[in-house]
C-alpha cells in the first residue's frame, strides 16, 4: 500500500442484531474510504475487540441487553477514546438515550437503517458514510459524570424593563435577534452554552441538525437546564426577548413580519445546504427581518451551511461570528464561513455565553 494514499478509516460495528450489523457492515464497506475491521455483538466484546483491534471509529447501538450503548460508552472512551457515533431508533426514548450518549462523549448519531425500505438505503448509505468519514476527523471529548439536571420552571415573559435594549435600525429601534446554527457536536457545546444564560436577552433562535422526533427531546431537556424558556418552535410562535426557540427537525425556519411583532414560519420543502432545517434559511430571513439587528452565529459542524446566511447577515448590515476550531467537535460550517470572510471573529466555546450577554447589550 502506497504510504501516500490517504488510509481508510477503520471501523468497529457494535450492535446485538446479527442483521444489524450485517447491513451497517455492509453499507460501510461500499465506500472504498472506510474499512470494517471488526464487529461485535454485545458490550463486553465490543471492549475486547475496541482494545485489540484498535479502530479508528465505533459504530454503537444505543440499545443491547446486558450492558446498554450508555454504560458501553465511557468504559469504552476509556479503553480507547476514538470517536463515536451511536445508532439509534428514532423514537422518543431513542432520542433521549442518544442525547444522553452525546453528553456523555459520542460525536454523533444516526438513525438505525431500515433493511426493508430498498428506496430509502442508499440515502441511509450515503448518510452513515458522510458521518463516519467526518466524526472520523472530529475530536474526542472527555467524557463526565452523568448529570439529571433539576427541572427548572421557566421564568414569565420578561417586563418590558427587563428586556435587552434595542439598536438604531434606519429611523427605528429594534431588539436585536441571535440566530444560531450549528450541526455535528451541537447537542454538547449547547448544553454547555444555553444554561449559563440569563435574561435580559434578545430572542434566540436555533437551527440544530436533527431528526425529527429528536428536536422536541432536545428543546424538552434544555428547558429542564436552562433559565430561559425553551422550547420546540410551532407555526405562528412570535419572537420575543429571553426565549429560546429550537427549529424542528424535518422543518424548515424562517421569520415574517417586522420588529417587535415577528413570528416564526414553519415550511416542508426540499434541502436546503443540505439540510433540513436549514441554517442559512433562518439567517436569510433573519437578516431580511432584522436587517442591522441580525445576529448570526454559527458553530461546530459538518458542511457548509449557514455560510451564506452569514453574507446575507453581514451585507445587511448585522454581526456574524463563529465558533473556532480548537474548541469545536466538527470543524466544517463554521470553517467555511471564516475562509469565506463571512463572520467577523471567531470565539472559544466557554466564552460564546459571554460574547451574547454583551452582544444583548449592544457591545461586541
Amino acid at each position: 500500500m502506497d504510504p501516500t494514499e490517504p488510509q481508510p478509516v477503520r471501523v468497529l460495528v457494535v450492535d446485538d442484531s446479527a442483521l444489524m450489523r450485517k447491513l451497517l457492515g455492509d453499507l460501510l464497506r461500499s465506500s472504498t474510504a472506510i474499512e470494517v475491521v471488526g464487529s461485535a455483538r454485545d458490550g463486553a466484546e465490543a471492549l475486547e475487540l475496541a482494545e485489540r483491534l484498535r479502530p479508528d471509529l465505533v459504530t454503537l447501538d444505543v440499545e443491547m441487553p446486558g450492558m446498554s450503548g450508555l454504560e458501553v460508552l465511557p468504559a469504552l472512551l476509556k479503553v480507547h477514546p476514538v470517536p463515536v457515533v451511536m445508532v439509534s431508533a428514532l423514537t422518543q426514548e431513542g432520542a433521549e438515550v442518544t442525547l444522553t450518549a452525546l453528553e456523555l462523549g459520542a460525536v454523533d448519531f444516526l438513525a438505525k437503517p431500515d433493511r426493508h425500505q430498498v428506496a430509502g438505503l442508499k440515502e441511509s448509505r450515503d448518510l452513515l458514510i458522510s458521518k463516519v468519514l467526518s466524526a472520523a476527523k472530529s475530536r474526542v471529548r472527555p467524557t463526565r459524570e452523568r448529570e439529571v439536571p433539576a427541572r427548572r420552571v421557566p421564568p414569565p415573559a420578561p417586563r418590558e424593563s427587563e428586556a435587552p435594549p434595542a439598536v438604531s435600525v434606519g429611523e427605528g429601534l429594534v431588539t436585536p435577534c441571535i440566530l444560531i446554527g450549528i450541526s455535528t457536536g451541537g447537542p454538547q457545546a449547547l448544553a454547555q452554552v444555553l444554561p449559563v444564560l440569563t435574561p435580559p436577552l434578545p430572542p434566540i433562535l436555533i437551527v440544530q441538525h436533527m431528526p425529527a422526533k429528536f428536536t422536541y427531546v432536545f428543546a424538552e431537556r434544555l428547558s429542564r437546564q436552562c433559565s430561559l424558556p425553551v422550547k420546540e418552535a410551532e407555526q405562528g410562535d412570535r419572537v420575543l426577548p429571553g426565549a429560546i426557540l429550537i427549529a424542528p427537525g424535518g422543518r424548515h425556519m424562517t421569520l415574517t413580519g417586522s420588529p417587535p411583532s415577528v413570528r416564526v414560519t414553519l415550511a416542508d420543502g426540499p434541502l436546503v445546504s443540505g439540510h433540513k432545517p436549514s441554517v442559512d434559511m433562518l439567517f436569510q430571513s433573519g437578516a431580511r427581518v432584522y436587517g442591522a439587528a441580525a445576529i448570526g452565529i454559527i458553530m461546530t459542524g459538518m458542511g457548509r451551511d449557514g455560510v451564506e446566511g452569514c453574507k446575507k447577515i453581514l451585507d445587511a448590515g448585522g454581526q456574524a461570528f463563529g465558533q473556532d476550531e480548537q474548541t469545536s467537535v466538527v470543524y466544517g460550517m463554521n470553517k467555511a464561513a471564516f475562509q469565506e470572510h463571512a463572520v467577523q471573529s471567531q470565539f472559544a466555546l466557554l466564552d460564546l455565553p459571554a460574547l451574547i450577554q454583551r452582544l444583548a447589550r449592544g457591545r461586541q
